[in-house]
């Protein structure tokens, strides 16, 4: 059986070093699968055989470190510290360089002596390069030993390059010094990895978030019956535990004493609080509102709503979508191409100079660090470099991962889980939605649906509540139901008679009260046709109805099916307005689902269906070209919730169910699909805008820095700023709306 592991890895800094862990891990024996993630820089490996150590081993000979998630958390702060402190240092020094070679270049200002000035460059660009950037260079070391390079062999290459000119010109060799151009570029790389390393932080800030939604303490009552406050930690299965108003539910569990309104916002996205009472479950992390209340715990630890969650996200976090396939197959040959390129254009400036510069005197006056009259190696040095720093991979390499990790996490936080990264780009193509009914488009539990009467409608349903109100059958509870909604008080009856299977006789307010079936009615000679139209127009629909008679008169009728969710008539609206056709799959009979279809506005019916029938038909719907999400809660749903390119379950559904989906909607409500679906269309369009800037940029900037236009500087300053910015634009996802 296999075994699953997920490690922290060290080092990473660009697509390239992802794939360099990924190839390296695969050559472990025993090793099955391998998804490393530059965002959240974790490696998720599935293997039969291996351990450990081997994996630390490998990775290790290939210039980065593995660290187990234990590891990894206690360095992350002092790792975020050191790189801030690399930064501060490099720049304390290259700065004052940096202003000296900048007042020559631009202005032609020389500052001191030109010797001392040299040998001041030289020095001081000394540490910046080789110490405070030993990571880099180490890394570039041992990309040449394994051939397998990444950004940093790049950056390592271009800042040897550079500041190897001056170990030249100290030997006597014409040449320009370009020392202080590495140390820039090496310290402009730090402002981009420490900024890059900040925004990535929070792009993964989705888990953190979601762990600090939990309870950090509980009240717990003990058989004494004293209050005890303890660690959620220390909660076990049976505990009972008191939650106050404007407290948290510690972990999930049931009420068993007490009566609240709950805020289930961070599990289910929605606003407008639940109300609860004895018997109902409730779910760590939710807010009580109103009421105390005493909850025995059911669930401890992993086990949790909200510990499931965050490990579904941390699981969705770590795939792939398919379009990223194609951006690591361009990552892994353009590094090489680079170098490549590089190698070229040193050679071309280095054995035809003068074609170079009749090119740089065309741009002249509109570029200030142009220079026609450097030496061959000057100028094919100075172009060689830019074009090495320009080219580096990185946005390509966080344009996808990075806005999943920010789109999952908004997903998680309005009631949405996506289970893997594919979904997200084949949910954006969806243009048909097909639903099961019972459960997912209803409630999946009697409801009223209709009521016809000659009294007012609530004081109708106040009788016949007030009658039903004795009567455990699940269609009597409907009706009292209705009216507790209403908010409409019951009265007691003075004598009460049940017929099995017919009716129930009472007295209430001195009058005698019949409710039951017609079958009931005519038995008991109380006349029907006056509602008999009715009657027979709801049982078409599938509905069954309830008569009520006062003093043997026949006053009205109740028509109660399964109700429809109170979103559902939006959510269809908003689908259709979103140019997705609906259809309804059921096992219902074809008059009920028509009547049902018409009520929420869906396209298109079939039913008395088998579950096999169910999957057929997403499967012709399939064939007719159609992209097709299935929504479904049950166990006869999981067929064709697999068979769907997309499939959606509702959270309140079966485990089965869940479990085959694609897309998990922690909540009953039908909105979650109009989110889970506008949210893949925007976070699939955040990635196809990050690789197109992250191509786009490549494309201009490449050719300038090979025609010598580009100062490598400038050309690492745009490197850095082209990643952030693909960051921030990802990090853009955590304001779009929803709703």
């Amino acid at each position: 059986m296999s075994e699953r592991a997920e490690y922290a890895v060290e080092g990473m800094t660009c697509a390239s070093c992802v794939l360099n862990v990924e190839k390296a891990l695969k050559k472990v024996p025993g090793v099955e699968t391998v998804s490393v993630n530059l965002s959240d820089k974790k490696a998720v490996i599935t293997y039969k055989e291996g351990d450990e150590a081997s994996f630390k081993k490998a990775v290790a000979n290939a210039g980065y470190k593995l660290n187990t998630m234990e590891e990894a958390e206690e360095k992350e702060l002092e790792h975020l510290k050191r790189e801030k402190r690399r930064l501060v240092i490099a720049w304390a020094i290259t700065l004052p360089l940096s202003i000296k070679m900048l007042a020559h270049m631009l202005f032609g200002i020389t500052i001191g002596d030109h010797t001392v000035s040299f040998v001041i460059d030289l020095a001081a660009a000394f540490p910046v390069v080789f110490i405070i950037g030993w990571p880099v260079i180490r890394t570039t070391l041992l990309s040449l030993k394994t051939f397998n390079f990444n950004m940093d062999s790049l950056i390592g290459i271009g800042t040897v390059a550079a500041y190897s000119t001056g170990i030249l010109k100290l030997f006597g060799i014409q040449i320009e010094n370009f020392a202080v151009v590495g140390a820039m570029i090496m310290s402009i790389n730090f402002i981009g990895n420490y900024l890059k390393e900040m925004a990535t932080g929070r792009a993964s800030q989705a888990i953190k978030q979601l762990l600090e939604l939990g309870a950090k303490s509980a009240h717990r009552l003990n058989e004494s019956g004293t209050i005890e406050d303890v660690p959620v930690e220390e909660l076990e299965i049976g505990d009972i535990v008191l939650v106050r108003p404007g407290e948290k539910v510690p972990v999930d569990g049931e009420i068993i004493d007490g009566e609240s309104s709950l805020d289930e916002s961070i599990a289910t996205g929605e606003s407008i609080p639940v109300d609860k009472k004895t018997g109902d479950k409730v779910i760590g992390a939710t807010v009580n509102q109103q009421g105390a209340i005493k909850v025995r715990i059911e669930k401890v630890g992993k086990e949790t709503f909200l510990a499931r969650i965050i490990k579904m996200v941390e699981d969705a976090q770590g795939t792939k979508v398919p379009i990223q396939a194609f951006a690591d197959r361009v990552t892994a040959i353009f590094v090489p191409i680079v170098l490549a390129l590089s190698l070229g254009t040193f050679l071309f400036w280095f054995f035809l100079p003068e074609t170079g510069n009749q090119i740089l005197r065309t741009f002249q006056d509109l570029i200030p660090w142009i220079n026609p009259g450097r030496g061959m190696l000057s100028a094919a040095l100075f172009a060689a470099i830019a074009t090495l720093v320009i080219a580096c991979p990185c946005a390509l390499g966080l344009a996808t991962p990075t806005a999943l990790m920010v789109g999952m996490g908004k997903g998680a936080v309005n009631g949405v889980l996506i289970r893997n990264g594919e979904a997200i780009q084949t949910a954006q193509k969806i243009d048909t939605v097909v639903f099961d009914k019972t459960g997912t488009i209803t409630v999946g539990k009697p409801g009223v649906r209709v009521i016809k009467s000659d009294l007012p409608e609530d004081e109708f349903l106040r009788l016949v509540a007030s009658v039903e109100n004795l009567s455990e059958h699940p269609l009597a509870r409907a009706v009292v139901q209705a009216a507790e909604e209403r908010k409409i008080s019951l009265a007691d009856c003075d004598s009460f008679e049940s017929l099995t299977g017919r009716g129930i006789r009472a007295e209430l307010d001195t009058q005698r009260v019949e409710v039951g079936s017609l079958k009931f009615f005519q038995e008991s000679g109380i006349e029907t046709s006056a509602y008999e139209g009715n009657i027979h127009a709801l049982q078409a629909e599938g509905s069954t109805v309830i008569l009520a008679a006062r003093e043997g008169t026949l006053i009205g009728i109740v028509g109660i099916a399964d109700a429809i969710k109170h979103d559902s008539r939006q959510a269809l609206a908003e689908l259709h307005n979103m140019d997705i056709t609906t259809v309804m799959l059921t096992g219902d009979n074809r008059r009920a689902a028509r009547a049902i279809a018409g009520e929420v506005g869906i396209d298109r019916v079939e039913a008395e269906l088998l579950p096999e029938d169910k999957i057929e038909i997403v499967r012709k719907l399939q064939a007719e070209g159609k992209t097709v999400a299935m929504v479904g809660d049950g166990i006869n749903d999981a067929p064709a919730l697999k068979q769907a390119d997309v499939g959606i379950a509702i959270g309140t559904g079966t485990d089965i169910a869940i479990e085959s989906a694609d897309i998990t909607l922690v909540s009953g409500s039908l909105m979650g699909v109009v989110k889970a679906i506008r949210l893949s269309r925007a976070t699939f369009r955040k990635i196809m805008q990050n690789l197109f800037w992250a191509f786009f940029y490549n494309v201009i900037a490449i050719p300038l820095a090979v025609l010598g236009l580009l100062h490598p500087v400038i050309a690492e300053t745009a490197m850095a700023f082209s990643s952030i910015n693909v960051v921030g634009n990802s990090l853009r996802l955590k304001r779009v709306s929803l709703e």
